[in-house]
């Protein structure tokens, strides 16, 4: 490894031309701070349009992408990934950059070189859990398992994501706590709000009542809901009435499924209740268990029983 005292290329080259070798050490010990500024300029622009080169590929393939390839969804993934191998292409950049000017100030860089190796070694090994959270980053974003603003289930923690970058997933719970996950902690993910959702209603009903009647009931008021203005928008495919989920010993169980788009499913499903809840109480369905007859008057209680002989 050459040091300041080594004659260099420019060195030798000025020697030939002439000049005596002092003259040419002058001339060397003049150029060496543009060398070591032209030097720092290359690495600015360089690490500058390679940035810019990286984002852009980055962009280029997120627009091949066969599925939402034009979403905000796919935009903040292409953007955090861009951003990140950005950042490690000017790392790459200005590490070369600091090894050259050291090498043009005369400092031996290989004991530099050796030590640098051993720390790195120390400091991964340390930081075992760090570059873990930041390869899981990578997958959770290359593979597009959840995004900003989807309502996701991690380990005990549920809620919406309000932050997701390479180290850490950011949720808020319905509850208004926030919860700081790992990445690389992350081993399963449930996400209610990918593409699509789907709005479950349970209705609950006592065994004497006309199943018939009460499943087109159901969807009668299912339909109504899908076609209004306010709510058509949101829902995917007609409602399905499934018919009995479960039989239990105080009644059956309902089931109405619809698809919504994403994050609509609670709005609607609350919308739904409410609706056929109303209907039968207009239509007097009786509840599992009850002796209440409901009707579209309003509450009527059953007569009590006739009092009895003596």
């Amino acid at each position: 490894m050459p040091t300041a005292t080594d004659p260099s290329y420019l060195h030798d080259l000025l020697r030939k031309w002439g000049l005596s070798d002092f003259g040419a050490r002058t001339v060397e010990f003049v150029l060496r701070p543009v060398k070591i500024v032209v030097i720092a300029l290359a690495a600015m622009v360089i690490a500058r349009i390679g940035g810019m080169a990286v984002r852009r590929a980055v962009s280029a393939l997120r627009l091949r992408a066969p599925m939402r390839a034009r979403s905000e969804r796919m935009e903040q993934r292409a953007r955090t990934i861009g951003d990140a191998a950005a950042s490690l292409w000017r790392v790459v950049v200005w590490v070369v950059a600091v090894l050259m000017i050291l090498g043009e100030l005369g400092v031996n860089l290989a004991p530099l070189l050796a030590g640098a190796g051993i720390a790195g070694i120390a400091i991964a090994f340390g930081a075992q859990a760090v570059i873990r959270d930041y390869l899981s980053g990578v997958f959770i974003l290359g593979e597009d398992q959840y995004g900003v603003g989807d309502v996701v289930t991690i380990g005990t923690a549920s809620g919406t994501v309000e932050d997701l970058n390479l180290r850490v997933t950011r949720l808020r719970a319905a509850d208004g706590t926030v919860w700081f996950i790992p990445n690389g902690e992350i081993r399963n993910v449930g996400n209610q709000s990918m593409e699509w959702s789907r709005a479950l209603v349970d209705v609950t009903i006592g065994y004497d009542n006309d199943m018939s009647a009460v499943l087109a009931a159901i969807g009668e008021e299912a339909a109504a809901l899908a076609a209004e203005p306010q709510w058509a928008a949101r829902v995917l495919e007609p409602p399905e009435v499934q018919g009995v989920q479960s039989m239990l010993v105080d009644g059956v169980t309902v089931r109405v499924v619809v698809k919504t788009a994403p994050r609509e499913q609670w709005a609607l499903s609350r919308e739904l209740r409410v609706r056929i809840s109303e209907r039968m109480r207009r239509d007097g369905v009786r509840g599992p268990g009850r002796t209440v007859m409901v009707s579209s008057a309003g509450l009527e209680q059953a007569p009590p029983p006739a009092p009895s002989a003596g």
